[in-house]
């Protein structure tokens, strides 16, 4: 399909994705600290720092440390990263997206200190073990996000799955109104980004991932699927096709943004996302996060680990 088609559908897809209700609770569990409106801000960083990361060196082949290393505050440099395979198109997108974390990264440290960027994993292996958990089984060759577009986007989905919950939560949970201000234009960009990742993986929806035979949309469907196992919380992601009677409605099979049956945003509490991002447990670190991720409330679930 042509490029200005896509471009065009992201752009309307964006506009509806920031204007939907959105019906979102963001708690702690009873046993973790209370959380200030800077602690919840914070949080955001992490996911902010992970982003940023897996998208300026997909796009460009180096990380925040050569673009904007006060950033950073000397937290370690992340595990992994790769220049990707990607059309001039995807490329030019990515490293929009990466900017654009740049500039949330300052936005967010201008109103609160913040913390170092924690230890990540964006290695080839670390994708290659969370596909192989999607689909249960081990995929051969390993999945490497940084082969071609489509296995980059494959991987971007896993990432910005979890972002715009948190945002829109905070919303909720702020009392400060120069907070409120800000994460409801962060939550704007996040909102577009993660739509525009859908948006062109649902117009590839048919085409098969090589070598593995299986079509973009199963991808989205057992990464989707991952995520519910791992967050335990029944069903809080949904790829980009559904069965009909699950999609708007009842009427459609097509999910580009997934939403409960009254099209509201799923709920994800904060242990739900680090469990996912860990890969298990909230109160050990893995995956993503090695050291765990940082700030009060990230350290507060592992400070109160068994």
């Amino acid at each position: 399909m042509a490029l200005e088609h896509t471009l065009s559908s992201a752009v309307l897809l964006t506009s509806l994705f920031i204007l939907r209700s959105y019906s979102l609770e963001l708690s702690v569990s009873q046993a973790q600290a209370p959380t200030s409106d800077a602690d919840l801000l914070e949080f955001q960083l992490n996911l902010e720092y992970l982003a940023a990361e897996f998208f300026f060196y997909g796009a460009s082949g180096r990380g925040l440390d050569g673009v904007a290393p006060g950033l950073t505050q000397g937290g370690p440099p992340p595990v992994g990263g790769r220049f990707a395979i990607l059309d001039p198109y995807i490329r030019d997108v990515i490293f929009q997206f990466a900017l654009q974390k740049v500039g949330h990264l300052r936005a967010i440290k201008r109103e609160i200190k913040g913390f170092p960027r924690p230890l990540l994993n964006i290695s080839k292996e670390l994708f290659a073990d969370v596909m192989d958990q999607a689909f249960g089984q081990r995929l051969d060759p390993p999945f490497n996000p940084y082969a071609n577009t489509i296995n980059f986007l494959l991987a971007s989905y896993v990432i910005s799955d979890v972002a715009p919950p948190v945002y829109l939560g905070f919303i909720q949970e702020l009392q400060n109104a120069t907070f409120m201000r800000l994460v409801g234009r962060l939550v704007g960009v996040e909102s577009g980004q993660h739509s525009i990742i859908r948006a062109y993986l649902f117009e590839r929806r048919n085409f098969v991932v090589e070598p593995y035979a299986v079509t973009v949309a199963e991808f989205t469907n057992r990464i989707s699927g991952l995520g519910n196992r791992l967050g335990k919380e029944g069903t809080k992601s949904e790829g980009v096709l559904v069965p009909r009677s699950e999609g708007a409605e009842g009427k459609v099979a097509g999910n580009v943004i997934a939403a409960d049956k009254d099209s509201l945003a799923f709920v994800k509490e904060i242990a739900a996302i680090l469990r996912i991002l860990y890969g298990g447990s909230e109160r050990v670190p893995g995956s993503f996060y090695p050291r765990g991720a940082n700030g009060r409330i990230a350290t507060s679930y592992l400070s109160a680990a068994p």
